[in-house]
């Protein structure tokens, strides 16, 4: 595979695994109009390290021990839906708690909650290891090098703009922003 071919796909690649990152920042954004750019920055790194890790570590799965991935394989949509419902839900039950729909709730996701978020929209990348087994470690690595780049740039991206609509639409942001999680793990489910 020549240099360019091997680009192209790697960023298309990046593009496909960071759609659900790429939503779940939205919903970040929505749900904390006001968040500074340093927590932007650490949102986006979080996504972008775990859309790093996961293909490398399928990678090494299917050079190591691909016979107990393959078994877990079924499940990883299910861990993905089970995760991102509980934060949507949790973030739908504070938009619906507050007291007036037109206050602003600045929902700011925890470390706690970001690790799951990014487990959560990440997970499905176990599987691309699998796709570029026959790469040898140095592109693997780089290609996981690129995903995680392109995924970065896509989630400050959906910050932008869900903080852009969490302005809009203030208190109803968190709702919508947790309905967003619980649909992209039904997503992740259903396309698995």
């Amino acid at each position: 595979m020549d240099f360019l071919q091997f680009l192209i796909t790697s960023c298309m690649l990046g593009v496909g695994l960071a759609m659900d990152a790429f939503s779940v920042s939205v919903a970040n954004g929505m749900g904390d109009p006001g968040m500074s750019k340093k927590r932007q920055y650490i949102i986006a790194g979080t996504f972008a390290g775990f859309q790093f890790l996961m293909p490398m570590i399928g990678w090494l799965c299917v050079h190591t021990i691909v016979t107990c991935f393959r078994a877990v394989d079924p499940y990883i949509p299910w861990i993905a839906l089970i995760l991102l419902t509980y934060i949507g839900g949790k973030m739908i039950l504070e938009g619906i708690q507050q007291k007036g729909m037109d206050e602003p709730v600045n929902h700011r996701v925890g470390a706690g909650e970001l690790i799951v978020q990014g487990i959560a929209t990440s997970i499905d990348a176990l599987s691309v290891g699998f796709t570029i087994a026959d790469y040898p470690a140095v592109d693997a690595f780089i290609a996981s090098l690129i995903i995680a780049a392109v995924t970065f740039l896509l989630c400050m991206i959906g910050l932008r703009l869900g903080r852009k609509a969490g302005d809009k639409l203030t208190g109803r942001a968190s709702v919508a922003g947790g309905i967003i999680l619980i649909l992209i793990g039904l997503k992740i489910v259903f396309t698995h």
